[in-house]
């Protein structure tokens, strides 16, 4: 005679909890490049280029050395100032790869001044704040401006005057490039951008007005890391961006007093 069991068959087991999710990989985006080589690899001769920085600050050290490195020439330089003590963009002076510079200060730049004397470069001198206005005036899609500077002097060769009101103006024409070379402390992978301190200077304006804008940065960091009120350039201005190395930042003038 077979036993019947009336006791109840005992639950299985719970299942085991399932592993947690890993973590989302950052967001990267197409814009960051490995090098200065891979973000200026079509760099052409007879380029236009923009140049931040002011005097040796906020320079894009390494997109000057490649430059330097690969050798391109008839470069037109729109910057500050082309160099300083032969240091900066004097690099390519010496070597000869440019052909015209737009810029507002040709001082403490021997490369410039023979080269310049010699007819072996074209210099166009621009009042700094004509300079800086031309430059905006080229990235926000304004066709020129008007203005008292430079009325009376040479500035005033070769450009319409008009008299508004009694006074006379200078019209002058915007600024653009092919390509703006940029340096910032912080980046992150769209392209937005901190800069640090006066370095920022001309930059965020260059940015604007170049058809490429390759920035280099001294921290590269995921989209997110930047607080928004922290960013002073919105990465939609940025076409490429890598991570600096190798920095020199030369000071020009030392003027710290001596210990006691």
């Amino acid at each position: 005679m077979s036993m019947i069991s009336t006791g109840s068959a005992s639950p299985p087991p719970p299942a085991p909890p399932a592993p947690p999710a890993p973590p989302a990989p950052p967001r990267r985006s197409k814009k960051v490049y490995a090098s200065a080589e891979e973000a200026l690899a079509d760099v052409w001769d007879g380029a236009t280029i923009m140049s931040g920085g002011f005097g040796l600050s906020g320079n894009a050290e390494n997109c000057i050395r490649e430059l330097h490195r690969r050798g391109v020439r008839d470069l037109t330089i729109i910057s500050n100032n082309c160099g300083n003590q032969g240091k900066g963009l004097a690099v390519l002076l010496k070597q000869r790869q440019i052909r015209r510079v737009v810029c507002s200060f040709v001082g403490g730049n021997p490369d410039l001044e023979e080269q310049m004397l010699a007819g072996e470069v074209e210099v166009e001198l621009n009042p700094q704040g004509t300079l800086a206005e031309r430059i905006r005036a080229g990235g926000v899609g304004l066709g020129g401006f008007l203005t008292p500077t430079g009325v009376g002097t040479e500035v005033a060769a070769g450009k319409e005057v008009r008299e508004l009101d009694g006074r006379r103006y200078l019209l002058e024409l915007p600024l653009r490039a092919d390509f703006a070379i940029l340096r910032a402390e912080v980046g992150d992978h769209f392209g937005n951008l901190r800069f640090k301190g006066t370095a920022r200077n001309f930059s965020p304006h260059m940015a604007m007005a170049a058809r490429v804008a390759v920035v280099e940065v001294d921290h590269l960091v995921p989209i997110g890391a930047l607080a928004p009120e922290d960013i002073h350039l919105p990465g939609v201005f940025v076409q490429r961006i890598f991570e600096g190395r190798g920095y020199e930042d030369p000071i020009e003038f030392r003027t710290t007093r001596p210990r006691p």
